[in-house]
């Protein structure tokens, strides 16, 4: 996805269509290739993301993330503390697969928009960090686990998912869609 602006209407851009009456056509959809590698690629940087905010998480809240109790509650039983692995490995699961549903939503990249692209990742990132840590705490920890953080647990939770979009969107802004 591209923005239009002014400047596009006075200057098209070479691969793009012209009508007839010599206006720029929108551009065509990307192809399913194109589509595919932003989705792989969004998963990777889920993946990287999720590794970056577990790393600033873990450190600071002295906790696993909530996937374990998640684990705890619906498969294995017990305490959230006798599974670190699964909690960790589901968390990491989780953050990929949010990351291929970002990569697969995120508009595309040109290659001479490569600054602008970079900062659209970190924009659209951000929004979507939040709006996951948003969904995150209504619907999966207070609905879903009965969970209610404390103010410096939500605080850790929010900034966590803050730093998994900027990585996301950084990680995506700046290595998908030059080939056309």
């Amino acid at each position: 996805m591209r923005w239009f602006s002014e400047s596009d209407a006075d200057s098209p851009r070479e691969d793009a269509a012209t009508s007839s009456h010599g206006t720029t056509a929108l551009e065509p959809p990307p192809s399913s290739s194109a589509r595919l590698a932003r989705i792989v690629e969004g998963a990777k940087g889920g993946f990287v993301a999720t590794l970056v905010m577990t790393g600033y998480r873990l450190p600071i809240s002295h906790a696993l993330p909530p996937t374990a109790l998640f684990w705890s509650k619906f498969v294995a039983g017990g305490d959230p503390n006798d599974h670190p692995i699964p909690g960790l490995v589901l968390h990491l699961l989780y953050g990929t697969v949010a990351g291929a549903a970002f990569g697969a939503t995120a508009p595309e990249r040109h290659a001479r928009e490569v600054t602008e692209s970079e900062l659209a990742g970190l924009f659209w990132g951000t929004l979507y960090g939040l709006a996951l840590s948003a969904v995150g705490e209504r619907v999966l920890l207070n609905e879903l686990l009965d969970l209610t953080l404390d103010s410096d647990e939500r605080l850790v939770f929010h900034v966590g998912h803050l730093i998994y979009g900027l990585t996301l969107g950084t990680w995506l802004g700046s290595r998908t869609g030059d080939e056309r």
